[in-house]
């Protein structure tokens, strides 16, 4: 009998190794080839599909896309095209929702144009990865307090509530949005807590428990409280013009994308494991002891980086590409 089950087990074998590609897990470093993608500017990671991540430019002479990398080759294996809505201006933060659903935030100012409203853009994940066109639902978006540069727009996994954080360098506030939009009149978001960061992007837990922001020289998670924002520890950012993030599929990981050709995609340990606690993080009031001001890891560092930015990418596309 040893010699059937060992053909078995031989069999068994084989089959786990040649899982499709798509079956990956999604909680590990990738770098995206599509040579389409040159401003990753959000991430959100797939539930129907593991190891999936959407992604989009911020500016696409292509037109309203967004790509679907599969991180385990890095390669692009559906392209959607959103229709029923207008031209995109600055599209910089993507979340997935309730039911599947993707949520777009085309909320940026790129070359410090003010609009006096921006748009979300809401349409389902389809069931099937493959070039589509999909209709989206086309939201008109104001601020009570006037234009803002803003970077950030998250959907809670629960709730289902839309929020955008604005960008600001001495930190900004987590902006809230109706119970339910409308896709007929203007929705209006209110500020309701400071977040003590230059936010260049969020994302929520899938659990819907914590809130991780990021900026370019650091991060910070948030215990959610039910919106009233409890600071947890500090994220570790990988060097770059990093303008996105997403937690993976089951939440284990906090994935960190940055823009340019063959972007990578950095994984780091989720806010409150063990592992993120001891690479770095630290609670709120010891980083208060250690004299951060109100940006927090921004000003960690700040001088090495910047002068590493410059080098790299150049201080004048850091600034301008938002």
């Amino acid at each position: 009998m040893r010699r059937p089950l060992a053909i078995l087990a031989g069999v068994l074998l084989t089959g786990a190794l040649t899982l499709p590609a798509s079956a990956a897990d999604g909680d590990e470093d990738f770098t995206i080839k599509d040579p389409r993608i040159t401003e990753s500017s959000g991430l959100a990671a797939s539930r129907q599909h593991p190891g999936i991540y959407w992604t989009h430019n911020d500016q696409d002479d292509a037109g309203a896309n967004l790509y679907a990398v599969d991180s385990s080759t890095g390669e692009t294996v559906a392209t959607i095209t959103m229709t029923g809505v207008g031209t995109p201006r600055d599209v910089e933060a993507i979340s997935m929702g309730p039911d599947n659903e993707l949520w777009v935030g085309d909320i940026g100012d790129n070359d410090g144009v003010q609009w006096p409203y921006v748009w979300i853009y809401r349409l389902p994940e389809p069931k099937t990865l493959k070039d589509q066109s999909v209709r989206a639902t086309q939201y008109v978006v104001k601020y009570t307090d006037g234009s803002r540069d803003a970077e950030s727009l998250v959907v809670h996994p629960k709730t289902g509530r839309v929020y955008i954080i604005d960008k600001q360098e001495d930190g900004g506030h987590l902006y809230e949005g109706p119970a339910k939009l409308s896709p007929s009149g203007t929705n209006t978001f209110r500020p309701t807590t400071p977040v003590d960061l230059w936010a260049t992007d969020a994302a929520f837990s899938p659990d819907g428990r914590t809130l991780a922001v990021r900026g370019y020289f650091g991060g910070i998670a948030y215990d959610w409280n039910n919106g009233d924002l409890k600071r947890l520890e500090r994220i570790n950012v990988p060097l770059g013009q990093g303008e996105s993030a997403s937690y993976s599929r089951d939440g284990s990981k906090l994935m960190l994308g940055s823009e340019g050709a063959g972007s990578a995609v950095v994984a780091e340990d989720a806010p409150g494991s063990a592992d993120s606690s001891s690479a770095g993080g630290s609670s709120a009031s010891s980083d208060n002891d250690s004299g951060d001001g109100p940006i927090g890891d921004i000003k960690v560092g700040a001088v090495v980086v910047v002068v590493a930015c410059v080098v790299l990418f150049g201080l004048g596309r850091v600034l301008r590409r938002r």
